[in-house]
C-alpha cells in the first residue's frame, strides 16, 4: 500500500468513528432544537401548506378526536393566519425541531387556545378549543410529531456535514501526500546527484591515484640520475 492510499484510509476510519459517535448524539441534537429559534408570531406571510414529506401522512396524531381532526378544513388555519399579527394574539409556547415546529397560541379576549402545526413558515394543522388542558394535550402531541417529522432533516444536515467534513480532510491529506511526494521526489533526485557526483570523485580520485604513482616513477628516476651525475662530478671522471 502506498502513501497516498494509507492518508486515504485514515481519513476514511475518522469519517466512521466520527458518525458513530453522532449518531449516538442525535437525540440529544434533536431535543435541544426543541427549544430553540424565536416564535410563530414573528413569522411574517404566513400560508398553508401541506409539507411535502413523505411522512406527512405519518403524522396525524391519535390525540385528536374526529371533530378536531376536521378542524383545519373548517377554516381554522385562514381564521389564525388573519388574528396571527395581532397584538391580542398570545404565543404560550413553541417548539422547533429542524424546520418543523408546534405552537400553543391564546387568544384571551375569547378565552380561546389555538394549536399549531407548521413546517417553516407554513400553517399545516390549526385546532381551536377553549379547553386549556385539551389545548396542552394537543399541543404536546404536536410537539412530538415535529421530533419525528425532523428526524429526516437532522440526519441529512449532519451527512451533509459529515461529507463536507471528509471533503476537506481528503483534500488536506492529499495535499499533504503531495507535499510529501514533491519532498520524496527532491530527496531521491538528490541522491542521483549526489552518487553522480560520488562516482565521479571517485574516478578523478583514481586519476589522481594514477597520475601520482607514475609521477613518484618519474621521480624516482630523475632522482637516480641526479645522484650519477653528482658522484660523476665529485669523482672528476665520466661514467663511460
Amino acid at each position: 500500500m502506498d502513501h497516498k492510499s494509507k492518508l486515504r484510509q485514515i481519513a476514511l476510519v475518522a469519517f466512521i468513528s466520527m458518525w458513530a459517535v453522532q449518531g449516538v448524539n442525535a437525540q440529544t441534537l434533536s431535543d435541544s432544537n426543541a427549544s430553540a429559534g424565536g416564535g410563530v408570531l414573528s413569522q411574517p406571510g404566513t400560508t398553508a401548506a401541506l409539507p411535502a414529506n413523505s411522512e406527512a401522512g405519518q403524522a396525524q396524531t391519535s390525540a385528536l378526536t374526529p371533530d378536531e381532526a376536521k378542524q383545519s378544513a373548517a377554516g381554522n388555519v385562514a381564521e389564525l393566519q388573519q388574528m396571527i399579527h395581532g397584538s391580542e394574539m398570545s404565543e404560550l409556547r413553541t417548539t422547533y425541531n429542524g424546520s418543523y415546529g408546534a405552537s400553543l397560541l391564546f387568544y384571551g379576549k375569547e378565552m380561546t387556545y389555538y394549536v399549531a402545526l407548521f413546517q417553516q413558515k407554513n400553517f399545516w394543522r390549526v385546532i381551536k378549543t377553549q379547553d386549556a388542558g385539551r389545548a396542552n394535550t394537543i399541543y404536546k402531541d404536536f410537539a412530538r410529531q415535529t421530533v419525528q417529522l425532523s428526524d429526516v432533516e437532522i440526519r441529512r444536515t449532519q451527512l451533509e456535514a459529515q461529507k463536507g467534513f471528509t471533503e476537506r480532510m481528503i483534500a488536506l491529506s492529499q495535499d499533504r501526500a503531495n507535499r510529501l511526494q514533491a519532498d520524496l521526489d527532491v530527496a531521491r533526485q538528490q541522491q542521483t546527484i549526489v552518487a553522480t557526483q560520488q562516482q565521479q570523485t571517485r574516478a578523478e580520485a583514481t586519476t589522481l591515484a594514477q597520475q601520482k604513482a607514475a609521477a613518484q616513477d618519474q621521480l624516482r628516476v630523475a632522482q637516480r640520475q641526479v645522484r650519477d651525475l653528482q658522484r660523476q662530478l665529485e669523482s672528476g671522471l665520466p661514467a663511460h
